[in-house]
């Protein structure tokens, strides 16, 4: 059998207080975040926490994600960072590098494959997973507790998650651990948008993108305007702040 389930993350501002989900069903699915992180980080987060949810269950893992950066970093680009030290192409650290590193360890032994879907677009499970992540992450702008969900088969990937509310430190990279071949193949299930125009799943390893700079805008609406703006955006799936990015 096959566990299918769906890993998100969301960060209002990016970065800004962010939190990360993963959702197989309304009795299995786990949240939790940051009071600061960016978007990807809560991407990262949520397969990593995925992983340690069901590392006692001997099936295949079906992670559908819509985040090609996450995708690329597991499948594609970690080997050639491991063999660099953990270091990119042009010799720069690797960003993420704890989170990066939890999840090499994490996928060790296991069978698993990834599948890109588009966000925000009706998928159930990526809906599920994003409206998750984007309450982990308004729960901690608000000082609010933190729905962290029921776990995999108990309280222990909750329980995670609940006092998740440190982002992982930044650290020089280590030297490489030793590669451990995987057992089973590990590729996106699409490699290529429709129509054929190339995705990020055609990057080579040594071309992996930075981050972008990220800069800060504060905008200030009446009580009127705010709530029209959280209309719209909750009729779309999507937070005030992605919704906003949309126009530019």
């Amino acid at each position: 059998m096959t566990i299918t389930a769906a890993a998100d993350g969301s960060a209002l501002g990016n970065p800004g207080p962010s939190g990360w989900a993963w959702y197989i069903d309304d009795d299995r699915w786990a949240a939790g975040g940051w009071k600061h992180g960016t978007n990807n980080m809560g991407e990262l987060k949520a397969v990593l926490e995925l992983f340690r949810a069901t590392q006692d269950v001997d099936e295949d893992l079906l992670i559908l994600c819509d985040s090609q950066y996450v995708i690329n970093c597991v499948t594609k680009w970690m080997p050639g960072w491991k063999r660099k030290g953990w270091r990119k192409g042009d010799g720069k650290p690797v960003m993420n590098l704890d989170l990066l590193q939890e999840i090499d360890e994490a996928i060790v032994g296991r069978r698993y494959r990834f599948e890109w879907v588009k966000g925000h677009v009706g998928h159930v499970l990526n809906e599920a997973a994003d409206s998750r992540a984007r309450a982990a992450a308004e729960a901690y702008q608000r000082g609010r507790e933190v729905p962290t969900g029921p776990g995999f088969g108990g309280t222990e990937a909750a329980e995670r998650g609940a006092v998740a509310d440190v982002a992982p430190t930044t650290r020089e990279p280590t030297q490489a651990r030793a590669s451990v071949p995987p057992l089973a193949a590990v590729m996106p299930a699409e490699t290529r948008a429709p129509g054929g125009v190339a995705t990020l799943f055609d990057l080579d390893d040594e071309v992996e993108p930075d981050e972008p700079s990220l800069h800060e805008v504060t905008l200030q609406l009446t009580d009127e305007e705010y709530a029209r703006l959280l209309q719209r955006s909750r009729s779309v799936g999507s937070s005030p702040e992605d919704l906003l990015r949309r126009l530019i």
